[in-house]
């Protein structure tokens, strides 16, 4: 249905009764100096009114037809269908406001009475031909809109595939060293990979906080086979900020860059806090002389970029370096 459906937004509506407005302004004048009998501001009244008429009946008639007619009706009909309301638009619009207009003394309203049917005929079938215009214009709108949002996808997974592949690698090998020391925990560990693995293949490169921090809870457990339960983490969030939309392992590779860039050797504490829709990872590491940004970081950058998300920004303090997601909201 969208190869006919005119998928009008209500700015676009907004735009379509100004210039009809406009239009009928300027047929106004027309009128005006080629008739001496019409030259009264009621015929500006009338041209204008009946111009912001029939482009709300064209709003109406086509709100209708796309929710209520094309939906259930043959395919084969659909374009019938669409360039008959926009016909009907002009007719009745025109006819409603001579209608209305009819009911005055307006010198304007007694020159065209002989003829105002006519006058509603041509103007239908005026309408009509818009109708095909504005019909071929919106499907050139969306099809480059939805071009323009399948390059925006592929270049989101195409960013997603970059993601470090190093920690399966590593996670594989920790998991079969456990294997001879404790089945259990390899046992343990296997399910923790596989339950991470399978939220990493969701298609949403959008997920919830909530879901995106029990990655990284699974994330850092099973790290922790090789650092020996030396990274411990603390997660400070308010409950609205549950539900914030994040690229999906966004939170991870802020995580993932704490221990690889900030572990020595000794205890890293990493904390993540979420107010005011500001995310914040902390880690009390080794401090960076200077902050530069590898491939895990612009990639996150230009994810948050494309999905118009937010922004990432970093600080360094006196015991702790923070990298921050600043939310749109």
């Amino acid at each position: 249905m969208d190869s006919v459906k005119l998928k009008i937004s209500i700015l676009d509506w907004l735009y379509i009764i100004l210039i009809g407005a406009c239009f009928g302004f300027l047929i106004s004048l027309f009128l005006y100096f080629i008739n001496d009998e019409v030259q009264t501001l009621s015929t500006i009244l009338f041209s204008t009114i009946s111009a912001i008429t029939i482009s709300f009946f064209a709003f109406i008639l086509i709100t209708i037809s796309n929710d209520y007619i094309l939906p259930r009706v043959n395919e084969k009909f659909w374009y019938l269908i669409s360039f008959i309301f926009s016909f009907f638009s002009g007719f009745l619009g025109f006819s409603f406001s001579y209608y209305i207009f009819s009911l005055s003394e307006f010198n304007i309203i007694t020159f065209i009475k002989p003829f105002w049917f006519d006058i509603s005929m041509t103007i239908g079938f005026l309408t009509f031909l818009i109708g095909v215009i504005l019909h071929q214009f919106i499907s050139m709108k969306y099809k480059n809109e939805s071009i323009n949002s399948e390059v925006l996808e592929t270049k989101i997974k195409a960013l997603e595939g970059e993601l470090n592949p190093h920690f399966l690698f590593n996670a594989l090998n920790s998991i079969s060293e456990l294997i001879y020391l404790d089945q259990k925990k390899a046992e343990k560990a296997t399910l923790d990979l596989s339950r991470f693995l399978r939220n990493a293949i969701n298609k949403d490169s959008l997920i919830s906080l909530e879901n995106e921090l029990k990655m990284v809870k699974t994330y850092l457990e099973i790290e922790n086979i090789r650092f020996e339960n030396n990274i411990n983490l603390s997660i400070n969030i308010e409950e609205e900020a549950k539900i914030i939309q994040v690229p999906k392992f966004s939170i991870q590779l802020l995580v993932e860059n704490a221990i690889k860039h900030g572990y020595k050797t000794e205890q890293l504490d990493i904390e993540i806090e979420a107010k005011d829709n500001l995310i914040t990872v902390t880690n009390n590491g080794v401090l960076p002389s200077k902050v530069v940004f590898g491939t895990g970081l612009t990639n996150l950058q230009k994810r948050l970029n494309l999905l118009n998300v937010g922004k990432l920004e970093y600080k360094v303090e006196e015991k702790k370096v923070s990298f921050l997601i600043n939310i749109k909201r």
